[in-house]
């Protein structure tokens, strides 16, 4: 079946809504920008990619890969051809197999960077009990085995340090290979800015000792005026990395848009789109991250990374609005708005040439 048949058929003007055309309009302006972006997307220190590679309504939007690009080792190489950078999404839920791990390095150039997600219990979420290693599963307590969802107090201690030593076995080759930019503790919205929230980060960052550790909060008592230097600091104590968001503003599980670098070593900025109705209902994540960012969107962000450019050894601009090929226009869309302004430097900063200087 050719790609055009996959498509819905065009609509008439009388079938379009004005939010329709907008829509349209919208997508059409981040895709002609996209297409300026430079191959692979990458500015100087600054990289952009995506959180995942084989999310399945980006391979069936036919927007990305080429046709005949089907295997998950040709889907990886093309991808690391046009990006050079990528976060893994997939060991959130499930922890990586040391197999897998292994085909990810082979398969992708040496200066290619794999940041990692934790797997869900290690950073308080919960988990279903049919996502831990079936040997972790058959040592659970009879008195867990029809639970849902187990939260990691529910664990016994011996099964929590055993899910930690495996994450750390897991991703340990991606740093072994020099290909680890960080592993991300995402904590969950309820995760309320407390002393004994604290204590946790700290102990998560004595768990992850050795490893690039990045953190994203995601209830808004962290992000309050005077509360986020702090914050910032503190991680900085930690030798952390604070992750900067991009996503929905005036909810309680917003953080505000502070552009602030807690280890020069690396910035990280995470787009997670602007879908203002989605971001704290009960939906899935197609609903929730559906979203487009319009060139317009982009461009503040642009001179942001610019700037974290110059006070951080290397930046990773990740976009998490993985609906389609959305991720993969804004990641490009944003290299393209960096490489236009640094060639409208380049040109400010060419010498005059003497033929033409004013006697």
């Amino acid at each position: 079946m050719h790609e055009e048949a996959l498509r819905d058929p065009p609509r008439s003007p009388s079938e379009e809504t004005p939010h329709q055309d907008q829509e349209e309009q919208r997508l059409a302006r981040a895709a002609a920008l996209a297409a300026c972006a430079p191959v692979p997307a990458r500015i100087g220190n600054a990289l952009a990619g995506t959180a995942g590679w084989t999310d399945p309504t980006l391979v069936k939007s036919h927007r990305f890969y080429p046709k005949g690009v089907s295997s998950p080792a040709e889907r990886l190489k093309f991808y690391a051809s046009q990006f050079p950078v990528v976060e893994v999404n997939s060991s959130y839920y499930a922890l990586p197999r040391p197999g897998m791990v292994a085909q990810w390095i082979e398969r992708t150039p040496p200066d290619f960077v794999f940041n990692v997600k934790a797997f869900a219990p290690l950073t308080q979420h919960p988990v279903e009990p049919a996502r831990l290693p079936p040997d972790v599963q058959g040592a659970l307590p009879a008195s867990l085995f029809d639970r849902r969802r187990l939260y990691p107090a529910d664990l016994p201690a011996e099964t929590r340090d055993a899910l930690w030593e495996r994450f750390r076995t897991a991703v340990d080759p991606l740093r072994q290979a020099g290909k680890l930019g960080y592993v991300l503790f995402q904590f969950p919205p309820w995760f309320t800015a407390t002393r004994g929230n604290v204590r946790v980060i700290e102990e998560c960052r004595r768990r992850m000792e050795g490893l690039p550790f990045a953190v994203e909060l995601r209830h808004g008592s962290w992000g309050m005026p005077g509360r986020i230097e702090r914050v910032v600091d503190l991680l900085r104590d930690l030798d952390a990395f604070y992750v900067i968001v991009d996503e929905p503003q005036g909810k309680q599980n917003s953080m505000p848009p502070t552009a602030l670098v807690a280890d020069p070593r690396l910035a990280v900025v995470r787009f997670h789109g602007r879908r203002e109705e989605t971001w704290d209902a009960p939906v899935g994540v197609n609903e929730k991250f559906r979203y487009v960012y319009d060139p317009a969107e982009l461009a503040p962000w642009a001179e942001t990374v610019a700037r974290l450019s110059q006070e951080a050894e290397q930046v990773h601009a990740i976009f998490n609005n993985c609906v389609s090929d959305h991720a993969v226009v804004g990641a490009r869309g944003l290299m393209a708005l960096l490489a236009r302004r640094s060639a409208a430097l380049a040109d400010e900063a060419a010498p005059v040439p003497v033929s033409s200087a004013v006697h």
